[in-house]
């Protein structure tokens, strides 16, 4: 670029153009600014021999600003441009801002499409200045080169190891320094002497086919030797070996980049339940182990946990961390009722089905057909499937046979009497009332979320992708072997296996996005980061300029600050006694020691005069008018300091403390700018990066979400919401085609690096440490091992470079994470340990143990001090408390009692519906606005 920029200048230093401002430089030195009107160029002119008579030159019509009436015919040595209009500086700006050029050594510079577009200006690269032509010419040079130095004399005589050397030929002795041009030729006269002699003599032998001269004859090919016949076909004969690779450019592949001799392992991964290649490893620890829940179950946990707390908003949610969540998915069913679970279902639900009855989301819906058309649907779906399907081009009978029975004996099972005997009881379940009814209605306590859920997953059955879990699920939730009723689904998802509980919350939750009111949250947000770029820009913009003038008065503080310091220290050091003199004339070291006391009403028991006590007033005044008089001085002292500056230099100091006043404010604003753009970020949730063997970490917390959670949230004050950083397998086509190679490329990768892929991943990442699909989880909740996992990465591969970067500038941040939810876990189990101990030691009477077990399962379960603020804010109640006071089925027999009852009764119920109208209109109303 500088080479350009230097070579346009001068080529345009001195040629100007008709309608630019220029100015003109008379013989007397003076100057006019005026306008080239007229431009007439002259050509150089040269004899015949070549030799220039005149060089090319340009002459020009300016008109004078100055004088209207008057025009000025200049060459081009006495036009000249103003700095501020042409410049290197400049036209280095607007080089960078016009060109462009491929990344390839040597690449031309190319105008920009947008600029050569609007100006019409082709952009077709020449031949000779491109990619392949540029190249050939390169390693056309190359080979040129290394014939003349392959082909040369010395180099086929070196190569020459069988003939025999030609005498030594050395200097004259006695003869040091620099030869003279006499000298060198007598010494090659010598030499060529000496060379006859050898041949006359017979000493040397010659080469082979060459035929040797007599003495006296010229010698052939004295002056140029790689003309032999001899050399030229040996030099024909070497192979040329082909040019090195370039050396790579930017960071390669992590598999590719050598493995380090002194290679580190991966921190060792912590689990909540052992991965499938360590089940036999007692030295991994784990948390979760005893409560059932399997590692498949570890990525939709996680997914739910984040799209419930991301989305908390929507669903009129308070967040709540990880540790709660986990709790409350794994509660024993002999705990009882748990608000977190419950508002969790409830809150979804209400998303998926508005209050007016209207299926929020699409789903797979029954079919309702006659008897008739289900028996030719049937003989219909046996006729088809005994029809094979098409044969491979290449298949043997063989093959034609075990498709054959496969197809036979999918069709025995689908026909057996097991596989059409129904397993569940959900359609029962919801005979009286469908699950969107009762869903619209809010009806949710009592087993009413339970109920509905028995529906949706009912539904969900119909997609073959869900068909086997959701059967499993509807078999535990509607067992045949008790009555399709609420209290049944009730009771049952309290004993649900805990896999199965977050398989029921993660189907559901999906769901959940694909709503308006999920949108509109989506979009409000985009909204909301648009204005919140424009702000940062803006914020960005005010405090350029408050930097430049703080640069500006800096400078100028600099200039006069020499003028305005303060004179010598010797005005500080008479001052100094006074700094220490803190004693009043009347008052010595003595009377401390005598008992006086300033702050007591005691009279001193050495002297008991009559005004005793009012001298030790007088001396406690003087001391005090003695320290007043004290700050005095130091206030003179320090004004009389100030009072030298000049006022200028104050109002320097002033308005730079002011200006680094207002940069503090922009500052302040863009960190918070940055941080509410972080939490609006809700689109989707990122990685921070892959390692070298395509595991990915996650931390949650990085966008979408406070990092402590939602400051009015009931556990707020746990300070933290997940507080780990989760490391995911690689995924099942990863593993295929980057880590598990096929052998030739497995032998060649072993060849070139000296370990396998399989050897170096045990290696690096160790033993029982090792992740091998996407289904498996670990996690670090360490700063040190956070510490150690960034210097384990390496910064050669593009991967771990990246995610090095991202794990850097959070660093502070995770580690204050890790920090609270240790602490939080370490006080929560201190208080188990004191509630046991309690309940054991402590003497309770009869009354107080329901509240001392009611105590002990909070201690045991903190999840169940979480509670839903948002809902109540919002709703005046809870998710899981029905619209019409939790008292659904006794609305029904109220409506009994209307009929047959006493009219007191009745008087009673009329009296109490106007109240109940008046809440659902409250309760629409607010749903409404939201």
């Amino acid at each position: 670029m500088e080479d350009l920029v230097n070579h346009i200048f001068e080529e345009f230093r001195q040629d100007f153009f008709p309608g630019e401002q220029v100015t003109v430089v008379m013989d007397d030195g003076e100057r006019f600014d005026g306008v080239v009107r007229e431009k007439a160029s002259f050509s150089e002119q040269r004899r015949p021999d070549g030799e220039v008579v005149r060089q090319a030159f340009s002459r020009y019509f300016v008109k004078l600003n100055d004088r209207p009436m008057e025009e000025a015919l200049m060459d081009n040595e006495h036009v000249v441009r103003s700095r501020k209009v042409f410049s290197k500086h400049m036209l280095r700006i607007l080089l960078k801002n016009s060109l462009t050029r491929e990344p390839w050594a040597g690449a031309p510079w190319v105008l920009k499409e947008k600029i050569a577009i609007e100006y019409k200006i082709p952009t077709e690269i020449p031949p000779h200045l491109q990619q392949e032509n540029r190249q050939a010419e390169r390693k056309a040079n190359l080979a040129m080169r290394r014939e003349e130095q392959e082909g040369t004399f010395f180099q086929f005589y070196a190569n020459q190891q069988q003939q025999q050397r030609l005498p030594e030929l050395k200097p004259a002795k006695g003869h040091r320094g620099k030869l003279s041009h006499q000298e060198m030729q007598r010494q090659k006269q010598i030499q060529l002497q000496q060379y006859q002699d050898a041949i006359a003599t017979g000493q040397f032998q010659g080469f082979p086919g060459v035929p040797l001269p007599y003495p006296h004859q010229p010698i052939p090919y004295v002056d140029n030797f790689h003309q032999l016949p001899i050399v030229q076909q040996i030099a024909s004969r070497q192979p040329q070996m082909p040019p090195p690779p370039p050396p790579p450019k930017g960071p390669l592949d992590d598999l590719d980049v050598a493995p380090k001799r002194s290679a580190t392992t991966r921190p060792q991964l912590k689990f909540w339940v052992k991965p499938k290649n360590a089940q036999r490893d007692s030295d991994i620890k784990t948390i979760f182990e005893d409560s059932g829940l399997a590692m498949r179950s570890i990525g939709p946990l996680l997914e739910t946990w984040n799209t419930l707390n991301v989305l908390c908003e929507p669903f009129l949610l308070d967040s709540f961390n990880l540790d709660d969540f986990v709790d409350a998915m794994s509660l024993p069913s002999d705990v009882g009722e748990c608000e977190l679970l419950d508002e969790l279902h409830c809150a979804v639900l209400s998303l998926l089905v508005d209050e007016s009855g209207q299926v929020k989301v699409s789903l797979p819906e029954f079919q309702e057909d006659s008897e008739e058309e289900d028996e030719d649907s049937e003989a219909d779906d046996s006729a088809e499937s005994t029809t094979l399907p098409d044969a491979p081009a290449r298949s043997t009978r063989s093959s034609l046979a075990k498709q054959e029975a496969a197809a036979l004996a999918e069709e025995k099972a689908r026909d057996s009497p097991a596989s059409k005997s129904p397993k569940h009881r959900a359609a029962e379940m919801l005979t009286d009332q469908g699950w969107v009814e009762r869903a619209a209605a809010r009806e949710f306590d009592e087993g009413g979320w339970q109920t509905i859920l028995v529906g949706i997953i009912h539904q969900l059955s119909l997609q073959p992708s869900l068909k086997e879990d959701c059967e499993v699920i509807l078999a535990h939730l509607a067992p045949m072997d008790e009555q399709a009723t609420a209290e049944t689904a009730q009771k049952q998802y309290a004993t649900l296996d805990v896999n199965l509980r977050v398989a029921i919350l993660q189907m559901i939750t999906i769901l959940a996005p694909s709503t308006q009111a999920v949108r509109d949250y989506l979009e409000e947000c985009s909204e909301e980061m648009t204005q919140m770029r424009k702000d940062k820009i803006e914020q960005q913009r005010k405090k350029k300029p408050l930097i430049e003038e703080l640069t500006s008065l800096d400078q100028k503080r600099k200039i006069l600050l020499p003028s305005n310091m303060p004179d010598s220290d010797t005005e500080d050091t008479k001052l100094e006694p006074t700094d220490v003199d803190l004693q009043a004339p009347g008052a010595t070291d003595q009377e401390e020691l005598n008992g006086v006391d300033d702050s007591s009403d005691e009279e001193p028991p050495t002297r008991s005069l009559r005004r005793n006590s009012g001298r030790a007033l007088d001396r406690k005044r003087k001391r005090e008018e003695d320290l007043a008089r004290k700050e005095k001085e130091k206030k003179d002292k320090e004004t009389a300091k100030t009072s030298k500056q000049s006022a200028e230099f104050k109002k320097v100091l002033r308005d730079i403390e002011k200006k680094k006043t207002e940069i503090k404010e922009c500052e302040d604003a863009i960190a918070d700018l940055d941080n509410d753009l972080r939490e609006a970020n809700c689109q989707r949730t990122r990685p921070l990066g892959r390692d070298r063997f395509w595991n990915r970490y996650w931390w949650f917390e990085r966008n979408g979400m406070p990092f402590a959670g939602m400051p009015d949230s009931s556990t707020s004050a746990c300070g933290y919401a997940n507080g780990r950083i989760w490391v995911q397998g690689p995924a099942p086509e990863e593993r295929e085609g980057f880590l598990e190679l096929p052998k030739g490329e497995a032998a060649t990768y072993e060849a070139a690096h000296g370990v396998s892929l399989v050897e170096r991943e045990e290696r690096d990442c160790g033993v029982g440490s090792q992740l091998w699909d996407a289904g498996e989880w670990g996690y670090y909740d360490d700063p040190e091992a956070l510490d150690a996992l960034i210097g384990w990465l390496d910064e050669r591969g593009k991967r771990e470079r990246e995610l090095r970067k991202e794990l850097q500038s959070w660093r502070d941040q995770i580690a204050t994470q890790m920090g609270a939810m240790k602490a939080h876990l370490e006080e929560r189990e201190k208080r188990r340990l004191e509630a046991e101990e309690e309940a054991e030691t402590g003497v309770v009477t009869r009354h107080g143990r329901r509240d001392v077990e009611k105590d002990l399962d909070l201690k045991r379960h903190p999840c169940l001090e979480w509670h839903n603020g948002s809902a109540i804010r919002e709703l005046g109640r809870r998710h899981a408390v029905s619209a019409n006071g939790g008292k659904r089925k006794k609305a029904k027999k109220k409506g009994v009692a209307e009929v047959v009852g006493s009219k007191k009764k009745k008087a009673l119920e009329v009296e109490q519906e106007p109240v109940k109208t008046k809440k659902v209109e409250t309760r629409s109303t607010r749903s409404g606005k939201r």
